[in-house]
């Protein structure tokens, strides 16, 4: 019997990847095609230019084809996941009316405006994309966060008139909502011309794209929590009921029906700081990784590694984008002395995503009364040996990364595994599909360091500075008028 293949699509903020699996996890191939540069103008746009989306699609489906060495005729079907809380203005021909709005676009903290007659179709990511795949208007209701005229317990369009119709978005405009992990329909001859991917290939719904990682992640409602080193990072756990007014965390819909995902706050523009500082650091560190011939960030993970836990008092506080209901906030780095290097800064800015990420995670798990027992590390960022001790020691907990960590492509592909038929749970598809690579224990002595710094120091750095960060906010917008 000829092994059988699954077509998984990640969408992301910066890339579009595409991967095939087999159906018990095994990654074939997968080819990531780089999105183009945000178009950033006027009072906080932020869009995907032209209809970069689809065309990295194409893109990427092309080139994770050509080197895909099995037969096409053994792909049984397509997972289709992409970036949430954006939004797709469609015409009536499934063409994009105006360029994707960003999960950074002003636009997306309020409801739909209708300002071009030209729209016929207001969806999302997947929407769009499940459109052009299959021409069906159908789309998962799980990946609705945000500002949508959808009841958010039942998963449903709003019933209620008057609620409804303060959203602004007529229902002949919304697509038919379906459940994660179902099949939305199969790749047209259209789109099969453009991708490569066989007609009639069945597409499979997923979920909000933070519901999918923590799926191929392989997240139990068993005390772990998925850390997602992104775009954005953010920390999320597995639960059975959608609570109403939580203080420390967001529900999301989950990847399967019925499941809840609870999501801790996060930190925006989060692994990009890590690229900033290596930008930052210049030349130099490119020319040396080059001549050791590794990547300029493995040649600076050796070089922090001799950093001491703690950076030798260099702090980093993680605003380098501000949330837009505080437009004032700015990242802070503060304890230079002498002794400071680059290595030191590049070591400070992970201990403080690590450290921010716990004290979110620990106000998500204490609201619950849950003990945390261990993390799950994906993304690029867990790549690194350093970055992994650096989270272990720092949360207190062992740190798990898995074989695939690029845990949305992953997640994809058990969603339609599921929709399928080819496994019948959630807990047996992770059993099958999931493997996990490696695992950090805590060192002790490092824990009782960073415990230290984060109860007496770092919990307190965004307090005292907000109100200076405020004043010159105040200032600068001032001058600038």
């Amino acid at each position: 019997m000829n092994q059988k293949y699954i077509v998984a699509i990640d969408g992301g903020t910066q890339s579009t990847k595409v991967s095939i699996f087999d159906t018990t996890g095994h990654e074939i191939c997968s080819h990531t095609v780089k999105l183009r540069p945000m178009h950033l103008y006027g009072e906080c746009f932020a869009e995907h230019p032209d209809d970069d989306l689809w065309d990295s699609l194409k893109e990427a489906c092309q080139g994770v084809f050509a080197k895909f060495q099995g037969d096409k005729k053994d792909i049984i079907g397509v997972g289709l996941g992409s970036i949430r809380c954006c939004r797709a203005l469609l015409k009536a021909d499934g063409n994009l009316a105006s360029p994707v709005q960003s999960w950074m676009d002003i636009r997306l903290s309020k409801p739909y405006e209708h300002e071009n007659d030209e729209v016929r179709y207001v969806t999302t990511t997947t929407g769009y994309l499940t459109h052009r795949l299959t021409g069906e208007t159908k789309d998962t209701r799980c990946n609705y966060v945000g500002p949508w005229p959808i009841d958010y317990y039942k998963l449903e369009w709003m019933e209620d008139k008057e609620a409804f119709d303060a959203y602004t978005t007529p229902r002949e405009m919304l697509f038919e909502l379906v459940d994660p992990s179902t099949i939305l329909g199969n790749i047209t001859p259209f789109a099969a011309e453009a991708t490569g991917i066989p007609v009639g290939t069945p597409v499979a719904s997923t979920s909000n794209d933070k519901a999918v990682e923590g799926l191929g992640a392989g997240l139990l409602n068993n005390g772990t929590v998925l850390v997602s080193l992104g775009t954005y990072i953010a920390a999320m756990m597995l639960g059975d009921k959608a609570n109403q007014n939580p203080q420390n965390y967001w529900v999301n819909p989950g990847a399967t029906p019925g499941e809840w995902l609870y999501e801790s706050s996060g930190i925006r523009r989060g692994m990009s700081t890590i690229s900033w500082v290596l930008d930052l650091l210049g030349g130099d560190i490119v020319a040396e990784a080059n001549r050791l011939g590794i990547s300029r960030e493995a040649y600076m993970n050796r070089l922090a590694a001799e950093v001491p836990a703690g950076s030798d008092g260099l702090y980093t506080l993680l605003h380098w984008l501000a949330r837009p209901t505080h437009p004032h906030e700015r990242g802070v780095m503060l304890g230079f002395s002498g002794v400071h290097k680059g290595p030191h800064m590049f070591r400070s800015v992970m201990e403080g995503i690590a450290m921010t990420m716990k004290n979110n995670v620990q106000a998500m798990v204490d609201e619950q009364g849950i003990t945390l027992k261990s993390i799950v590390v994906s993304g690029g960022g867990s790549n690194g040996e350093l970055f992994m001790q650096i989270m272990a020691d720092v949360f207190g907990v062992p740190a798990v990364r898995n074989v695939v960590n690029g845990s949305a492509s992953m997640g994809a592909a058990i969603c339609a595994a599921l929709a399928l038929g080819v496994y019948q749970t959630r807990e047996e598809a992770i059993a099958q599909m999931v493997q996990v690579r490696d695992s950090y224990q805590p060192i002790p002595e490092h824990v009782d360091i960073y415990r230290e710094i984060n109860e007496n120091v770092y919990k307190h750095l965004a307090d005292q500075t907000d109100a200076l960060l405020r004043k010159s906010h105040e200032i600068l917008t001032k001058h600038s008028c």
